[in-house]
């Protein structure tokens, strides 16, 4: 599944966007799951498919579509989320020009405890936003404990540090001072795919929900015979249809666009709508698990029923990608700029 959008002579099945789609709702219905997925199918292997060079992909992608390696992305850092042009994270080319000494911090790593290849974002000389791929072997590498969180617990979720790692020229990803068409490229197709990651678990959440509302007596019937518990799950599945229907209509775009150009290329002649897509698939995800627990009463609170796990899950879909705040900001500037 690692494979989907990876071409073939690098052991990819190189499917279509809409095939990689229903992959990501399907692994979606396990959040924690679905976020380890997606760390390596995603943010893990598509920089090197994208942007690597032969002999970067002959090396490290043809080990991430087996999963002999473990892919992880290290774009946030303490003092910079959102705003990730402001790492402080730093590259120096050596004496002997052979490598670069990399010196910092990333900070909320998805596979960050057991990934063995990090997509590092590091500025050359303190000012060039650069990529590199470095191996979790190398001397200096090392990740911190895993984060205490509020959802994603069978996620591994670590700080990374890197001190005076010797990163060799050859692992630059993509050009020196050009790391940002790579951020946000990755970015693009992350942000879709969480509108798809969001219909599946709302797909689960309303299952759970259709379920305890058939069996939950009360008052001598099902609770989902009340016109209340009906309007809820007739609410709850109107908002994901529009979800699945405006996220499958930009994917059948992209891949029109996809035709004749690389898929980073389409991606970013979509990149407002892709924030879109997360903004309203995130928020409806949000209604749907909250009104999943409302059906469920006490027992929505209460961890022997999924819907508690789904709900706290749920939760960081708001939050990563670029906050929805930080994506209404970027759809917006974007649609000015191109008018």
């Amino acid at each position: 599944m690692v494979a989907t959008l990876i071409p073939e002579q690098y052991g990819g099945l190189e499917m279509d966007l809409a095939s990689a789609m229903i992959v990501t709702e399907g692994v979606a219905r396990d959040a924690s799951y679905a976020s380890c997925h997606g760390g390596q199918a995603g943010i893990g292997a598509l920089p090197v498919s994208w942007f690597g060079t032969e002999e970067q992909k002959q090396r490290y992608l043809t080990k991430l579509v087996t999963a002999e390696l473990v892919g992880a992305y290290c774009l946030t850092e303490p003092q910079a989320g959102s705003d990730a042009l402001a790492c402080r994270t730093r590259a120096d080319l050596s004496a002997d020009g052979k490598h670069y000494i990399l010196n910092g911090q990333k900070m909320w790593i998805t596979n960050g405890g057991f990934a063995d290849l990090y997509t590092v974002f590091a500025k050359v000389g303190g000012e060039k936003f650069t990529c590199f791929l470095v191996e979790r072997g190398w001397k200096g590498v090392s990740s911190g404990v895993e984060e205490k969180k509020m959802g994603l617990k069978g996620a591994s979720t670590t700080a990374v540090y890197f001190d005076g790692v010797q990163v060799p020229v050859e692992n630059v990803l993509g050009e020196v001072g050009r790391g940002h068409i790579i951020a946000f490229n990755i970015l693009n197709l992350g942000r879709l795919k969480l509108a798809m990651f969001g219909h599946g678990e709302c797909k689960e959440a309303l299952a759970h929900s259709l379920r305890y509302a058939r069996e939950r007596k009360a008052f001598g019937k099902s609770i989902g015979e009340f016109g209340l518990i009906q309007q809820k799950l007739a609410e709850m599945a109107a908002r994901m249809f529009a979800n699945e229907s405006m996220a499958y209509r930009i994917t059948g775009h992209i891949q029109n666009e996809w035709n004749g150009k690389t898929l980073a290329a389409a991606m970013e002649e979509f990149a407002i709508e892709c924030s879109l897509a997360k903004i309203f698939g995130s928020e409806v995800l949000g209604f749907v698990v909250d009104e999943a627990v409302q059906i469920h009463g006490g027992y929505g609170y209460h961890q022997d029923y999924a819907v508690e796990r789904i709900y706290r899950d749920a939760r960081i879909y708001r939050i990563f990608e670029g906050t929805n705040e930080i994506n209404r900001l970027v759809a917006t500037t974007m649609l000015l700029k191109r008018a």
